[in-house]
């Protein structure tokens, strides 16, 4: 018989500017306008944010998610260090999201760009504004494949299984395929 993982704990909003640096998962995606040159943008502001070089994966080219119509979407996941709170990088995503053009409407609307903040290190938290590890990336073949290309090892908090492995038990039908822009 399994424990069952403790409930997450409150996000840390902060930490003293000489703690150390956590390895962070970014995923990106986005169906409106030039998307590879959003994501070129979205990669410099991440980098310059990181306290090492940014790695990220491929463009992989997925199905609109759920029942929402509109155009195929590009996708990407990065991994970046960081130096502060996952709040504060949650607020840093935010802030590059509209610098690059997004507006917030419906879920599963179309978007120029969407970073989803999928784990911090191996912090399990939950808070109105954020809940990590994201709570659907395990479901989401448009994370996994790209993830895995950067880190198929990588593990996050809760979930017990390598990214590779979440990927072979993705329920997940929609197509993902690489970008061939």
């Amino acid at each position: 018989m399994s424990v069952p993982a403790p409930p997450p704990a409150r996000c840390p909003d902060d930490r003293p500017p000489a703690g150390p640096s956590t390895q962070a998962y970014v995923g990106l995606g986005g169906n409106l306008g030039d998307v590879p040159a959003t994501f070129r943008a979205a990669r410099e502001a991440l980098q310059a944010l990181s306290t090492t070089r940014l790695r990220a994966s491929a463009l992989y080219t997925s199905e609109p998610w759920g029942d929402t119509p509109g155009p195929a979407y590009l996708n990407q996941v990065a991994a970046l260090t960081y130096g502060g709170a996952p709040v504060t990088l949650m607020t840093e995503l935010l802030a590059i999201e509209a610098r690059l053009g997004r507006v917030r409407s419906d879920r599963n609307a179309p978007r120029t760009l969407d970073l989803d903040l999928l784990t911090f290190g191996d912090l399990r938290c939950e808070t109105p504004a954020l809940t990590l590890p994201h709570p659907r990336l395990h479901l989401r073949r448009f994370v996994l494949l790209p993830w895995s290309e950067i880190a198929p090892d990588a593990t996050p908090p809760g979930l017990g299984r390598a990214i590779v492995a979440l990927l072979h038990e993705c329920p997940d039908p929609g197509r993902v395929w690489p970008f061939s822009g």
